[in-house]
């Protein structure tokens, strides 16, 4: 009985202190970013004062890192007073900066030299509440090529609207990628693999393989059992995407396309359209994960499709990051040459 009674009291007041924590936490975020920002405009207005010649400022930074370490402690190592400097010279108003993120974020961030890549990140990070880790990742595995590369021919706009708006998910071919990176499982390029263990090991692996699929995922289930005049088939994967409000089923082919995994996975879009789908539901969406596909074949085999289905090829290992970014740098060359 005094249980009963002391629970709901307790869940109020834990309620409270967490809220309160969390709104500490915030402003002692929000006043650290502060104050590193402002260090950074001291010194880069000692530095255009004339008062540290430039072939002195590294030096000079490093004779302020000692200072500072020994009157404040940890936190104002050279690079990080480094940092601070870049940090207020990227971020020359403070307005742009975003309370959101932590100055392990932004010291991420200011690796990225691109402008409109740099937002890009720092859109997303907030729109998906990543962590610095997961940012990092997401950096390491070239997201941002891939998504522009993913979209065909790049353009103008797309490269906007990826800056100034990181993922924006309004119709099922913003949740596609190509490739997909599956370097976090560990395996070898070149390691024959069954469906069916590449099936268990991303189950294993499946906040990784979420992080990878993008915002708003939700898994489901896998081997998800549709049965059509007594005969059972069986989806590899289902998924469910919030901000689509699709069902998103998964196939996983550890060859090239085949023209005739685009049928069988019609099969499940339209069983799951007519069966499944609950009101409020969109169209499920299909995504045949595969080693390669050729264009042509692609072309031919998707398209004329009602369902929304695509082919997307994936990888055991982190692409070239400097390929893809020089693809994608071509495009754009070319599009300002227009």
């Amino acid at each position: 009985m005094a249980n009963d009674i002391m629970n709901p009291i307790v869940g109020e007041i834990r309620d409270i202190l967490d809220n309160a924590r969390q709104n500490i936490a915030r402003e002692v975020n929000n006043e650290l970013i502060l104050s590193y920002w402002k260090i950074g405009e001291i010194i880069v207005r000692y530095e255009q004062n004339d008062s540290i010649r430039a072939e002195y400022g590294e030096q000079t930074l490093k004779q302020l890192a000692k200072s500072l370490t020994a009157e404040f402690g940890k936190g104002f190592s050279r690079a990080n007073l480094y940092n601070m400097r870049l940090f207020y010279q990227t971020y020359q108003k403070i307005q742009t900066v975003s309370g959101k993120l932590s100055w392990s974020h932004y010291c991420e961030l200011l690796s990225i030299s691109d402008k409109d890549k740099r937002n890009f990140y720092e859109k997303e990070t907030v729109n998906a509440k990543w962590s610095v880790r997961e940012l990092k990742r997401q950096i390491s595995t070239s997201l941002y090529e891939r998504l522009l590369l993913s979209k065909g021919e790049v353009n103008k706009k797309e490269v906007s609207k990826l800056a100034m708006n990181g993922i924006e998910i309004n119709e099922p071919k913003d949740i596609i990628k190509d490739p997909y990176v599956f370097e976090f499982l560990g395996i070898p390029e070149d390691k024959p693999m069954m469906e069916s263990d590449l099936e268990k090991a991303l189950i294993k692996q499946i906040e990784k393989f979420l992080l990878e699929l993008g915002r708003g995922f939700m898994f489901v289930g896998t081997q998800q059992r549709i049965t059509i005049n007594n005969t059972h088939y069986y989806a590899d994967m289902v998924f469910y995407n919030k901000p689509l409000k699709s069902y998103v089923i998964i196939e996983l082919k550890t060859t090239k396309l085949m023209p005739e995994a685009t049928g069988q996975l019609n099969m499940y879009l339209n069983y799951y359209e007519n069966e499944v789908n609950d009101e409020g539901d969109n169209k499920p969406i299909g995504i045949i994960l595969c080693t390669d596909k050729d264009a042509l074949t692609a072309e031919y085999a998707l398209g004329g499709l009602s369902n929304n289905i695509f082919a997307s090829k994936y990888t055991y290992y982190i692409p070239d990051k400097k390929e893809l970014i020089e693809q994608v740098e071509k495009v754009i060359n070319r599009l300002q040459e227009k």
